[in-house]
């Protein structure tokens, strides 16, 4: 069911349960939904194109894929997971870590047009992995429109889009308020050859850094 919010708990016009919005979702909608870090716009990756078309968001920067648990992600690659991807998977996952990892397949047509990696992330977000379970993994991306600050809550998201639904129940739990550190993948064709060195690249350096990587 949808349900009907009044101004004393936050002026948003309405908020839909996780089972409504998923339905909307599945249907092509896009959504304003909380995280552990800061409130993102969603859909399924089907339809992430209109993400792209809402923000205004340049063609040339890939959205970020979240899902519920490891079980979801597991098959989107598209190619076998690394022992160094899911080192580091336990360690920050649910929770603000972003993996970029090589990937192929129509996960990442549809999240990276023409690109060769995917960015994935599990939130330590209760409410948000509830709509995940019953969605599937969704694209995702920050609230707000490209080149604008990020929205840092509820009210900043649905202020930035007011026509997007919200996840209820509202307000949202607090969020850290700081993007997820992005870890990107890279392999040279040394360490293809040598076979088990690892090779991350700190893209943005965010909520969480390994210790082993900060330097």
């Amino acid at each position: 069911m949808v349900e009907q919010l009044d101004h004393d708990r936050g002026g948003y016009p309405a908020g839909a349960a996780a089972a409504a919005l998923a339905d909307l979702l599945r249907g092509g909608a896009l959504a304003l939904i909380p995280t552990d870090t800061l409130p993102a716009v969603a859909a399924l990756p089907r339809f992430a194109a209109r993400i792209w078309h809402l923000k205004q968001r340049p063609a040339n920067k890939p959205l970020i894929l979240m899902a519920a648990d490891f079980d979801q992600l597991h098959p989107v690659l598209g190619v076998p997971w690394r022992q160094e991807w899911l080192e580091l998977a336990r360690m920050g996952w649910p929770g603000a870590l972003t993996l970029v990892l090589p990937a192929r397949g129509d996960w990442v047509e549809h999240l990276h047009p023409g690109g060769t990696s995917l960015g994935l992330r599990i939130p330590a977000c209760a409410l948000c992995r509830s709509l995940l379970r019953l969605t599937g993994p969704l694209a995702t991306t920050s609230a707000n429109p490209s080149g604008r600050p990020a929205a840092r809550d509820a009210c900043e998201a649905h202020n930035y889009f007011p026509d997007l639904p919200l996840l209820a129940p509202l307000p949202w739990s607090p969020a850290s308020g700081q993007a997820s550190t992005v870890l990107a993948w890279q392999e040279s064709p040394q360490h293809r050859s040598q076979g088990s060195q690892s090779c991350w690249q700190v893209v943005r350096a965010g909520a969480f850094l390994p210790s082993h990587l900060q330097a």
